[in-house]
């Protein structure tokens, strides 16, 4: 074949068609992959553009929403702002039907947020509350039954007479709930202000009063009008211990510990509690008595006292938890100024979930006074729970 054979008819040979038609080929998918880059970049941006504006019209949505999902709060708002209580009125709680009104002794519920509050800080407070038995009541008492005998046993043979056995002796318990207030008050230009957070700050007052007052009744009220402390139970040497008394362990010397062994009486507590008891045990003693004995040291030098190795943790004596209550007494002449027990099963603290206020508009013009009241009780359940330092020879 000759070369001139090989050309085709445009003068042209088919090596240079395909070269020709190969670069044609790339040039067309450069241009094409150039146009889906930028396509896909198009595409991102818009999308991009379409998430910030979901984000932006979103959030008044879910505003509207929580404000929807929460008709109490912003009626109870306006009632602690400007009194108006139409909107609680018939108003019910999460479909149940309970009414927001108590017309027998006037007042509203407290809004659900604010009554949370109240009660994670009640319960977070350094109150007997924090260890002893919570529970939540709808009648104006508790009863616990307590059994506190054994009902016995014996061993049966197949041909004998069975023995018969003791006859448990059962002991009611009855934990009264008694009305816990607190009053405080606010200017009415103060309410007007719509930068005022009324809920949290009402929320607050209330529960630092209730707190207090709950922390002193539940270790020495005298059951009056008041929950009945643990301290206010008559006290008898655990030795000659019998129910209905707290027992308590003599210090052996007057208004201290021992000069030579003062931690021996503190020994002597843990081990005066039944064995069933100290599992779940605690010592509660205030900052006064903390100080005291957090610098004794046993036979080796080391420390009784370790604090928490964690944040929230509670320090330990001989490895029990310790509550630092302030109401506690301190280190004194005949002063019971430690406890140690299982308070869970000791001291029962009976409430009713119910939180109510009242707004008083007139008896402090130009101030606004918000009556606030639980009914709450508590006293000792299980008088073998706990047992108390005396700081006395006998």
């Amino acid at each position: 074949m000759t070369k001139s054979e090989t050309k085709s008819a445009g003068g042209t040979t088919p090596a240079a068609e395909v070269t020709a038609a190969l670069g044609g080929f790339l040039s067309e998918f450069k241009t094409f992959q150039g146009d889906i880059k930028t396509r896909l970049q198009q595409q991102e941006e818009r999308l991009t553009m379409l998430d910030r504006k979901s984000h932006i019209t979103g959030r008044p949505a879910l505003s509207t929403a929580t404000e929807i999902a929460a008709p109490h709060q912003k009626a109870f708002a306006a009632y602690l702002r400007s009194g108006d209580d139409d909107g609680l009125r018939g108003l019910e709680i999460e479909g149940k039907g309970m009414t927001t009104t108590v017309a027998s002794d006037g007042g509203f519920l407290v809004d659900p947020q604010t009554a949370a509050t109240i009660k994670g800080v009640l319960n977070s407070t350094a109150s007997i509350r924090s260890i002893a038995q919570v529970v939540q009541v709808q009648a104006t008492s508790f009863d616990v039954l307590v059994d506190h005998t054994d009902i016995g046993s014996g061993w049966a043979t197949e041909t004998a007479n069975q023995i018969e056995t003791a006859t448990p002796q059962i002991d009611r318990v009855t934990i009264p709930l008694h009305e816990l207030s607190a009053m405080p008050k606010v200017s009415q230009r103060l309410l007007d202000d719509s930068a005022f957070d009324i809920e949290t700050w009402l929320a607050e007052r209330i529960a630092d009063r209730f707190s207090r007052a709950e922390a002193t009744a539940f270790i020495s009220g005298d059951g009056i009008d008041k929950p009945k402390g643990f301290l206010a139970h008559p006290m008898v040497d655990d030795a000659v211990w019998a129910w209905g008394n707290m027992g308590y362990i003599p210090t052996g010397t007057d208004g201290d510990f021992d000069a030579l062994a003062p931690s021996d009486a503190i020994l002597d507590l843990v081990y005066a509690l039944g064995a069933e008891y100290r599992a779940g045990a605690s010592f509660v003693m205030n900052s006064r008595t903390a100080g005291a004995v957090r610098k004794m040291k046993d036979a080796d030098g080391r420390f009784l006292w370790s604090d928490g190795l964690a944040a929230g943790e509670p320090a330990r004596l001989l490895g029990y938890p310790v509550l630092i209550a302030e109401d506690m007494p301190d280190i004194a002449s005949g002063a019971v100024a430690m406890a140690f027990g299982d308070f869970h099963a000791g001291y029962t603290v009976a409430e009713r979930p119910d939180l109510r206020v009242l707004r008083d508009p007139f008896s402090a013009k130009p101030h606004v006074l918000f009556y606030a009241t639980k009914r709450v009780g508590g006293d000792v359940s299980d008088f073998a729970a706990i047992k108390l330092l005396k700081f006395s020879i006998s």
